[in-house]
């Protein structure tokens, strides 16, 4: 058995670990949290609407709401759609599951449609031929946060009369000719959590232009229960609530939304160190003929989330494990996303066949994510180069 130097008994390339994603908090976050723990909300207070409007104004939208986590976002977003039994929705397997797993909870079937070779988003062409009379919605995820062709699908979504979901958790400050995500269509949803591009702890948000889908969205989050006198069937007196439909808890708190408020302030610095980052891995790998790379688009801006590396495996001594397990012993704390979704034995219980979408399995075949996160230092960055390169140049055939 062929191993790296590391394995060997060699000196990896870094002492320790280094995660492939991770937050960064300064005083400025602490500060922030901190004053509303000297305040008098906890829960749901005034920094909740301050944050919300912020990000509103920040990706273009006319509303946001603020949830518990990006899994309730998609949750909500699913539910004010009016996705319920028998529906379908065409989504793609190259996600983490709560991107399926939003329509099982309201009843509907998930239909997997594979994605495009070349930058790895769903493919417009294949959605076409997923379409039936049960189609609902359609929810694209903008993976590792380069922007899919939002205006063919919602070309596809205004012929068929269909609802269209962004699920942009790894896209915040991306851009869609000229336009960040998070306004272009009917909903859009984000992620908060440590590894993305700002932090609540965990945290989600769903951004419309519609107000009939706010207002549902901002009820659903607690309870269904609306204190809203305009929206009350009837009014008993000033203590008077309903509760409308079955809604969840899915409200973030105000300690949640402090630190969203300081986060987001940087949220366009964090993004330029990303794409320094990521300048640097593309002109680093771009001459290795065993890897490619996510094709670009030159009307629009990835938010990169991730940087993910294809391994060309015929040119190699060994898979896409031996890979993965060689940089790891580097201290290069490598990842792989993601599993098809419908390749996950729950999926698999529920009828979904291995060999659905070809391209889609192939692809996670032969990936491996590599760090990126703005708090990354030179040094931490030529780490990662240095071990790819070790690595890679070792099972070289």
């Amino acid at each position: 058995m062929v191993n790296t130097p590391a394995i060997e008994g060699g000196s990896p390339v870094r002492r320790e670990m280094l995660p492939y994603g991770q937050q960064w908090i300064d005083e400025d976050d602490i500060k922030g949290v901190v004053d509303v723990l000297k305040g008098d909300y906890l829960t749901t207070g005034p920094r909740i609407n301050d944050f919300e409007c912020r990000f509103a104004e920040y990706v273009g939208a006319r509303y946001a709401v603020a949830v518990a986590n990006g899994t309730a976002a998609l949750h909500a977003a699913a539910f004010a759609a009016g996705i319920g039994p028998g529906d379908e929705v065409i989504t793609t397997p190259i996600t983490f599951a709560a991107s399926a797993n939003c329509v099982l909870y309201m009843g509907g079937k998930p239909v997997f449609s594979d994605i495009r070779d070349s930058d790895w988003n769903i493919d417009q062409n294949e959605i076409e031929g997923q379409l039936s009379s049960r189609t609902k919605a359609i929810i694209p995820v903008h993976f590792t946060g380069l922007p899919v062709d939002i205006d063919e699908i919602q070309q596809i979504a205004r012929e068929h009369n269909l609802v269209v979901i962004e699920d942009a958790a790894h896209a915040l400050g991306a851009t869609y000719k000229g336009q960040r995500i998070g306004g272009l269509s009917q909903m859009t949803i984000f992620s908060f959590h440590p590894v993305k591009h700002i932090t609540t702890g965990e945290g989600g948000m769903i951004t419309t232009d519609d107000k009939e889908l706010y207002q549902r969205l901002v009820q659903f989050r607690s309870h269904g229960i609306t204190r809203d006198r305009q929206q009350l069937r009837s009014d008993e007196g000033p203590w008077y609530y309903e509760m409308q439909f079955e809604g969840y808890n899915y409200r973030l708190t105000d300690l949640q939304a402090a630190l969203g408020l300081s986060q987001l302030a940087k949220a366009d610095r964090f993004l330029k160190r990303r794409r320094e980052i990521v300048a640097r891995y593309i002109e680093a790998f771009k001459d290795i003929p065993e890897i490619s790379l996510q094709v670009r688009h030159n009307d629009r801006e990835s938010g990169w989330h991730l940087f993910i590396i294809r391994l060309d495996t015929g040119r190699l001594k060994v898979g896409r494990r031996r890979v993965f397990e060689a940089l790891r012993a580097e201290n290069v704390g490598v990842n792989v996303h993601y599993i098809p979704v419908y390749l996950h034995p729950y999926y698999r219980d529920l009828g979904y066949p291995g060999g659905l979408c070809p391209r889609a399995e192939k692809l996670y075949s032969e990936i491996i994510t590599l760090p990126l996160f703005p708090k990354m230092t030179k040094q931490d960055v030529d780490d990662v180069i240095e071990a790819v390169h070790r690595v890679v140049t070792h099972y070289r055939r």
